[in-house]
């Protein structure tokens, strides 16, 4: 299996941290938070990662290299003029990709997802990981219906669930698409509405690093893991 990394964004919500620090590479817990993906994918079955790079994206570069110190090749998508979005950004690194399914990771989460666990059917276009709606997200972003499809909420009354951006996609759904800044969100609309996006719930570990209060989430929690392993 093949995986992308979403490194390119600004960070602006961790500034004035990010002002110096490109996001991916913010620690927590002795590892840069995009380490802490290059390792679980490392223990898997990924030898190539693509990583692409806008903001600082030479500090990302110069600090990962090639990658064989995880044991990975790394290659990097340069977004030389400025981000391209998530959806934009995997567009633009469509070529490093076979035809299999690739797996695509936001670089500013902390979470235990085992990423070999992530399975999409034959009949999906895209593979969605979602959470319980965290506390900065209460109202959630879709539904997953009992055989696991993602579907937009009908009625206030559903339960809904949050994207946690882990997914597995197929090609055919970037490759109709223009590079342009675009998000996800946007390109998975009508896929939903066709009943092409299949997803799978992770209910244990996962912070979406977007703030300074939830880095220090994420860093608190790692410490007392650590104390806990320390103590046994």
């Amino acid at each position: 299996m093949e995986a992308m990394i979403l490194a390119a964004g600004r960070g602006e919500r961790l500034r004035p941290i990010t002002d110096a620090v490109p996001k991916p590479l913010v620690p927590i817990g002795g590892r840069t938070l995009i380490e802490h993906h290059l390792v679980r994918l490392s223990a898997m079955d990924v030898n190539h990662v693509v990583i692409n790079v806008a903001y600082l994206g030479e500090k990302i570069m110069e600090f990962l290299g090639d990658g064989s110190r995880f044991g990975l090749k790394l290659s990097y998508s340069i977004e030389s003029n400025r981000a391209l979005g998530t959806a934009g950004g995997i567009i633009n690194a469509l070529d490093y990709f076979k035809e299999e399914p690739f797996l695509v990771i936001n670089s500013d989460i902390f979470t235990d997802c085992d990423f070999s666990q992530i399975q999409m059917p034959d009949t999906a276009k895209a593979h969605l990981v979602l959470a319980p709606n965290p506390a900065h997200n209460p109202n959630g972003d879709y539904c997953l219906s009992n055989n696991c499809l993602v579907q937009h909420p009908s009625s206030p009354a559903q339960t809904t669930v949050t994207f946690t951006g882990i997914g597995l996609y197929r090609k055919t759904m970037f490759e109709a698409l223009d590079i342009e800044k675009c998000e996800l969100t946007q390109v998975f609309d009508q896929p939903i509405r066709k009943g092409e996006i299949s997803g799978q719930l992770h209910q244990t570990l996962w912070i979406d690093v977007g703030t300074v209060e939830r880095l220090a989430q994420a860093r608190t929690w790692t410490k007392t893991r650590q104390e806990r392993k320390q103590k046994i």
